[in-house]
């Protein structure tokens, strides 16, 4: 199947990435993705961008190139306490906000430290999706937080990225954790974590992963991107959008 869903992606505007908005838009319509999320790092990540610009998303129009525009964060999970780099007050700005650690930016701890890191992130209702949980370098106890991204409302994502360019190993620890999300009847999301224009919408590596394990296709919300525009409206967020 074709997703046309992806909402982790990252502009020049990141400091490490390599395309511009308009490219990204761009390269979206023309791969048939319906929604583009674009999801800057959070402040403590080095040359992010400065909170100004968060707020200014406002100026951008809600459709590019026949794209539906979605405009958030991926914010760093600091501390085992689960706090996050970015105040409550841009993240209730945000369309969409991704959780993520990272280790340039958090002490990786071991698999309680770390699981308590991602469990008080869920809880505290600021996050609307949990990133690349399976980085082989942050041991986590999954169940758990899965357990907890199911009954807090949060997604897991699959990150294609993590197979490919970005966290090498994390195939087994994704296996595993969609393979729980299975089990539980958990929903996840599919991401591509584009770095550059021309891997907006690439899922192949993820999606052949949740073929070998037979992975529900009504467990993946990427099937029907309306389905993740209201969820996102349940939970206040998308207020100018009508679907």
């Amino acid at each position: 199947m074709k997703y046309a869903l992806d909402v982790h992606t990252h502009t020049i505007a990141s400091g490490h990435a390599y395309s511009t908005l308009m490219e990204n838009a761009k390269a979206a319509s023309e791969k048939g993705i319906k929604v583009l999320g674009t999801t800057e790092h959070g402040s403590s990540m080095p040359h992010s961008p400065h909170v100004w610009y968060f707020h200014n998303y406002k100026v951008l129009p809600r459709e590019l190139y026949g794209v539906t525009m979605l405009y958030g964060i991926e914010a760093n999970i600091i501390n085992y306490e689960g706090n996050l780099d970015m105040e409550t007050s841009t993240l209730d700005r945000m369309d969409i906000v991704i959780g993520s650690i990272h280790d340039e930016v958090y002490k990786v701890g071991n698999s309680e430290e770390n699981t308590k890191a991602f469990v008080n992130a869920i809880k505290s209702g600021k996050i609307d999706i949990i990133g690349h949980l399976g980085n082989p370098g942050i041991p986590v106890d999954y169940e758990k937080v899965v357990r907890c991204a199911l009954e807090n409302d949060v997604l897991i994502e699959i990150n294609n990225s993590s197979f490919t360019t970005s966290r090498p190993g994390s195939s087994k620890n994704c296996t595993q954790i969609a393979s729980l999300c299975k089990e539980l009847d958990a929903k996840l999301i599919i991401n591509s974590d584009a770095h550059f224009c021309t891997k907006i919408g690439e899922f192949t590596e993820a999606i052949n992963m949740l073929q070998s394990i037979d992975f529900p296709d009504s467990l993946i919300i990427n099937k029907d991107p309306n389905e993740l525009l209201i969820r996102l409206k349940k939970k206040g967020r998308l207020k100018d959008l009508e679907l």
